[in-house]
């Protein structure tokens, strides 16, 4: 069985190279970009994937162009990597051991893991991302943050196969990332009613899951700027939602 890997990109010259150094040994790499205007499109060429392209238009973020982009490969097995995103050899080999397998499931969920401020989190501070999965099997709305929706099985691989986040925003980069995903998620959550309570307990929540239950107290100063960041997220998100209900009401 072949596996492809799919990733989007926009202005990717960064970390593209590394990316496609560490998928290079599948099967099929392709890359949907979004018109870039640096050497994205160069680097991708160079390292012979299949590029297709996608009109950006006024869109800032990948996800309207997921399913396009996964409907372009040609495997029945598909990788979404993120073109800041180094599969490692061990995944990469566990993924063609896994789809050999009479019983594997129809997606998988791999763990990430990422970079704040300089240093990758402790090994347990990870994300799961369900990156991995059948293609005719697979639809990815087009919203930020949103999830494939994968007809079938899912599970999650074993945790010492992952995926290592390359990114590592400055404090400037977060807060215009906030900025950008809020306003691209209240197209998602503009009909949910938040009241007064939610403004209150939805931040607390965030801060003490990811200072506490996810550990970032153990990491000293970054751990603490990154449970602020996380509830204030949701501060800006729900305040967004709350002066679009106002002022439709005049209020």
């Amino acid at each position: 069985m072949s596996i492809s890997v799919v990733i989007n990109t926009y202005n990717a010259e960064k970390h593209l190279a590394e990316v496609l150094e560490s998928v290079k040994d599948f099967d099929e790499v392709v890359v949907c970009d979004m018109e870039s205007t640096d050497a994205t499109r160069g680097i991708a060429e160079k390292y012979g994937c299949r590029i297709v392209t996608f009109p950006k238009g006024d869109i800032t973020i990948a996800e309207p162009a997921r399913n396009f982009a996964i409907q372009q490969a040609t495997s029945e097995w598909v990788l979404v990597v993120d073109a800041d995103e180094v599969i490692t050899p061990e995944l990469r080999n566990y993924l063609y051991h896994r789809i050999t397998q009479t019983e594997s499931p129809a997606g998988l969920y791999i763990s990430r893991l990422n970079k704040f401020l300089g240093k990758y989190y402790m090994d347990w501070s990870h994300d799961y991302q369900l990156r991995f999965f059948m293609r005719q099997k697979t639809f990815w709305p087009p919203y930020v943050h949103s999830m494939p929706e994968v007809d079938g099985t899912v599970e999650r691989a074993p945790l010492k196969y992952k995926m290592l986040h390359l990114a590592d925003e400055t404090m400037w980069d977060w807060i215009q990332k906030i900025n950008r995903y809020t306003d691209n998620e209240i197209y998602r959550k503009h009909k949910k009613k938040y009241g007064v309570a939610s403004l209150l307990w939805r931040p607390i929540w965030r801060f003490g899951r990811t200072y506490i239950l996810q550990g970032g107290f153990l990491m000293g100063r970054r751990g603490l700027i990154n449970a602020y960041l996380s509830a204030f997220y949701q501060v800006t998100l729900l305040s967004k939602i709350a002066e679009k209900d106002l002022r439709n009401k005049g209020q």
